[in-house]
């Protein structure tokens, strides 16, 4: 990466900027259960988000999030009719809010409690292990 620098008689000079570069340091004991929430309605979606921080809060897990992703719309467009009034039509859309949660070193018995939990129909769980 090169800056120029102009000077009173118009020259310029090119200088080098190092480029820096941050090494994360990664602990080897550091387990994340990586959970992505998903629902059409975001109130029974935020109600489920709960019970989870709750159950994990519960077992002293360390969480981080909810953290709100962004929310997928898909549009469907419709003819009203098929003969005579074929221009008009309808259009709908489906939501799909989504949410992630971060469990940090979670213990077995935090594991074993967010496996038995029951959730509202509607609502869309994925567990990663990361």
């Amino acid at each position: 990466m090169t800056t120029e620098i102009k000077t009173k008689k118009s020259k310029t000079k090119a200088i080098k900027i190092p480029k820096i570069t941050l090494k994360k340091e990664k602990s080897e004991g550091k387990i994340v259960l990586r959970i992505r929430v998903r629902a059409y309605e975001s109130k029974i979606l935020d109600a489920s988000i709960k019970q989870i921080m709750d159950t994990a809060v519960r077992y002293d897990a360390l969480i981080v999030g909810p953290v709100p992703l962004p929310t997928e719309i898909k549009k469907y467009t419709v003819n009203r009719s098929p003969f005579i009034y074929k221009n008009t039509r309808e259009q709908f859309e489906i939501r799909v809010h989504k949410r992630l949660i971060d469990i940090i070193n979670p213990n077995a018995k935090t594991v074993e409690a967010l496996t038995n939990l029951t959730l509202p129909s509607g609502v869309d769980i994925d567990v990663k292990m990361m």
